[in-house]
Order: structure tokens, then sequence, then C-alpha cells
């Protein structure tokens, strides 16, 4: 019989959170080296430029004089890298990452929110303010709440001297697929916005370049049976898998998956409930960051989420979500012809 997801509930100490804050397995090699940019897209070419440089910078004392007015571009502690997604930005951040000097961190925006809820907000600045480096992925500007804890928490760090790195995602009333989020960005983290230079990315989904819109589904038998030959994965019904996800905080979706080779699930729907699909997301996330292959029978996966989503508040969030679930289902599809061949 194989394993299932529904029957894995880690448990993910404080200190863990801390110490894994670095980029994901799926990012674990790269660098600015190994981003290649779109010929056609010149911004590309030139925010790598621009981050190499400042990771040139970083070590160097921050000019703390600025806090009150504003600093110019060269005394500037923050990169805010901004574009659509699959134009590279995580890829870029990632680099940056290891380019940088120790200590460091690198995490998304909901590792950061986990790990103030699970230290609180001294502790948190505590342990962060000694990083030269914090780089924070997918910013959510569609959550007021946490937006401003992270804003808050970001003033801190800049007057301890950290440099910042960033990403985000667009607020839910700015539904345009191809907007960049700057000017969101900015604005939402209020005071800080003069201590961020903005690097803009353009280009379309490189996950998707030529690929169809969704793999074809596999039939439950086949899916069912690719689980059984394949060691480390997992088997699940969609739906007992959905009731599960909200039994397990998503900061514990990481090392729910963690070691797997694949994941195997049967009778996808369409999701319909706004909460169930966010969990979703991350869980969708997470595999991604692990590079663990998606193989489903139900409907083609690129309607997982239901069309007023695709329209909706979250609608940036869940396309993200969509162009990574592929991915994954192309990857599992490739090494499967691969097995045949």
């Amino acid at each position: 019989m194989s394993a299932r997801l529904i029957d894995r509930e880690p448990h993910v100490p404080v200190e863990q959170i801390v110490a894994e804050l670095v980029p994901p397995p799926h990012f674990a090699h790269v660098s600015f080296d190994t981003y290649l940019p779109d010929p056609e897209q010149p911004t590309q070419t030139a925010a790598r430029g621009a981050l190499v440089a400042f990771a040139d910078r970083i070590g160097q004392p921050v000019a703390r004089k600025w806090w009150k007015r504003g600093a110019p571009p060269e005394a500037r502690s923050g990169m805010y890298l901004d574009g659509g997604f699959g134009v590279g930005k995580t890829h870029l951040l990632a680099s940056l990452w290891f380019a940088a000097p120790e200590p460091k961190a690198f995490g998304t925006f909901v590792e950061y929110t986990n790990l103030v809820g699970a230290m609180g907000f001294a502790a948190a600045v505590e342990a962060l303010s000694s990083r030269r480096l914090v780089c924070i992925d997918e910013f959510e500007l569609d959550d007021p709440g946490d937006t401003v804890l992270m804003s808050t928490l970001l003033g801190k760090l800049v007057e301890a001297g950290v440099h910042l790195a960033a990403t985000s995602n667009t607020l839910p009333d700015k539904l345009g697929e191809g907007r960049f989020a700057a000017d969101d960005f900015l604005r939402e983290i209020q005071g800080l916005s003069a201590h961020f230079d903005v690097i803009r990315i353009e280009g379309p989904d490189y996950r998707h370049r030529g690929l169809p819109v969704a793999p074809a589904p596999w039939t439950d038998d086949e899916v069912r049976e690719h689980a059984q030959q394949t060691p480390d994965s997992t088997l699940d019904d969609f739906l007992n898998l959905q009731v599960h996800l909200g039994r397990v905080h998503p900061s514990r979706y990481g090392a729910m998956v963690e070691g797997l080779q694949a994941v195997h699930l049967t009778g996808v729907r369409t999701l319909t409930d706004q909460v169930q699909a966010l969990r979703t997301v991350v869980l969708i996330d997470r595999l991604y960051d692990r590079d663990v292959p998606v193989v489903t029978s139900g409907v083609p996966l690129d309607r997982l989420f239901s069309e007023e989503m695709l329209r909706g508040g979250y609608r940036k969030k869940y396309r993200r979500a969509l162009s990574r679930v592929l991915a994954l289902a192309e990857l599992a599809d490739t090494k499967a012809d691969e097995d045949l061949a």
C-alpha cells in the first residue's frame, strides 16, 4: 500500500524554522551565472547587473543618517524585484543570497510571518537583526494585517543596518495579469520606500514558453500503478487531502513533503472554496521548492482553480500556483517517458 500525505503531521520547532531560512532546494544551486536572460528582454540583463553590484555593497556599513530623509541610490539598503511570474525573480533573489556574505536569511513572506507568530515580534527582530542580508520572496500585498506587520519588521531591520531584497505579488484590487506591483509595494511599506531601488524585470513566463496549457490527466488506475512503482512517493484522494491540509498549519507543509520523490493525487476537482484554494497554493509552492513531480487524475490542472478565483482578488497568486503545478506535472510526464524509453 502506498504512503499517504494525510498520514504526515510533522512538528517543526522554532529553531528549525530559523535554521531553514535559506533558498529552497529548487534554487539550491543557482547563481548569477546560471541566470540566462532572454535576449529579447534587456531588463533581465540589467537586473542581473544591478544585483551583482548590490551584492558587492552588502557587508559595508549602512548610511543610517539617511533614515529620516531617504537615501540616494548608492546608499539604499533595499532592492525590490518588480515583474510578473516566471521571469526569474526568485532565481535572481537566491543568486543574490548566495553571493552575499554571512550571516543572511532567505524566506517567503509567509515563512517570515510564521516565524513572528512562533517566536514573537521582538525575538524575530533580534534573530534577524544580525543578518547582513534578508531576502523576502513573494511579499504578500493581499493581506493588510500581515503587510503592516512585515513593514514594521523591515523598518526595525533597516535601523539595525540590514540589507533587504524582496519580490511581491499584486494587491487584490489590481487584477491585470501583466501589471507590475512596484507602486503597490512601495506604498504598502510606507516609510521604507525611500530605502528601496526598484528593478524592473519583464518577459513571459519561462516555465511555459512553448508548452501546452496543461498535460492530459492520467487515469485513476495509472496514478495508482505509478505510485506503487515509485519509491518514496505518496498517493492520496484529492478531497481527503483538502481535509488534511485544514488540520496542518501551512508552515509545516514543507516538512510534510520533505524527501518525497513524487506526489500522486486521484480525483482532482476544481476548487471553489477560497480557504482550500489558498492552502493548496502553499502546498504547491512547497512542492515546487523541492522539485517534487505531481501525478494526477481528474480535471486538467489548469482547471484547478475556478474561473471566478482566476478573476478575483488573489488572481496573481493562483496563476503563479498554476504555472508551478503545471511545471511539476510536466516533470512527472517527462520522467515517465524516460522510464519507458
